[in-house]
């Protein structure tokens, strides 16, 4: 028997954006709005970034059936998980909370070093929200 996993998610990955239908719909057995602590930043390059400073990240927390659906999402990713240091995010667990700031447990959740959002020229998002529809 697999074990469910969950996963927060807040950019094209979420519910209603360009990769959730491939990537996740597949595998969903619930969602929820969440919270991460971090901060957000737009990236010219179509989608966001999510570093670990000080600051709150809204987005999805989803549950999956398996695990197993990571090994497509790190692809998408670009995370390595053999070659941490030659990818693009990092996936760590973290702590999620609900909308009132109640801690709902540790997901995975895949970040950006805060200097590889420099290089890439990020615009931070003090909203903490990002949307292919409301990108700046």
């Amino acid at each position: 028997m697999n074990a469910l996993c969950p996963l927060f998610v807040y950019g094209t990955l979420k519910p209603g954006e360009r990769a959730f239908a491939n990537f996740c719909a597949p595998y969903l057995v619930d969602s929820q709005p969440a919270l991460a602590v971090g901060r957000l930043y737009h990236l010219p390059l179509g989608y966001p970034a999510m570093t670990l400073e000080t600051g709150w990240v809204q987005g999805m927390l989803l549950t999956f059936s398996s695990p197993d659906c990571l090994r497509s999402i790190d692809a998408f990713e670009e995370y390595y998980p053999d070659r941490p240091e030659s990818s693009e995010y990092q996936r760590d667990r973290h702590l999620v909370f609900d909308l009132q700031h109640q801690p709902l447990g540790t997901a995975w959740v895949y970040t950006m070093t805060r200097d590889r959002v420099t290089a890439l020229a990020g615009q931070w998002l003090p909203q903490g929200h990002w949307s292919e529809t409301t990108v700046p």
